[in-house]
């Protein structure tokens, strides 16, 4: 029999569960999240982490997700940003945009994803609002990294 897989994430191909046998009804097949799914779900936990250690510290500001830095002038060198920090202006709140590709390249599992994208976050929020790092995120005190 060959060997069935999920291709280009468009669903799985053949029956892997035969329905069940007192009901008659398909077998519900959980799946693991895409990878987009994923991020999204770091950057949702994330900010709920900041949240809890630096109460109001995202209050009027946006966080965004693209999957890319659009233009080359954002950036100088050879270096690609892995977020961006926009302060606040009479027409729009502050925001912070995350890039999903380039965190996603550096990361070697999703364990290590969800802290690269927690840094990131914690970082430009301390350099949006003018904060130590270790102010808005006290468990980074013992990070090397930093």
């Amino acid at each position: 029999m060959p060997r069935r897989r999920d291709r280009h994430e468009r669903g799985l191909r053949g029956p892997i569960a035969l329905p069940n046998a007192l009901t008659g009804r398909q077998v519900p097949l959980r799946r693991q999240a895409t990878r987009q799914q994923a991020f999204t779900d770091a950057v949702t936990d994330a900010i709920e982490r900041i949240a809890q250690t630096y109460p109001g510290g995202l209050t009027g500001v946006d966080v965004g997700v693209e999957e890319v830095p659009h233009l080359a002038s954002m950036f100088s060198g050879d270096r690609v940003p892995l977020a961006i920090s926009v302060e606040a202006t009479s027409l729009r709140p502050a925001q912070i945009i995350v890039y999903r590709r380039p965190l996603e390249h550096r990361a070697d599992g999703r364990r290590e994803l969800r802290d690269i994208v927690h840094r990131t976050l914690v970082e430009q929020l301390a350099a949006l609002t003018a904060q130590n790092v270790r102010d808005i995120d006290p468990s980074l005190d013992d990070d090397p990294d930093w």
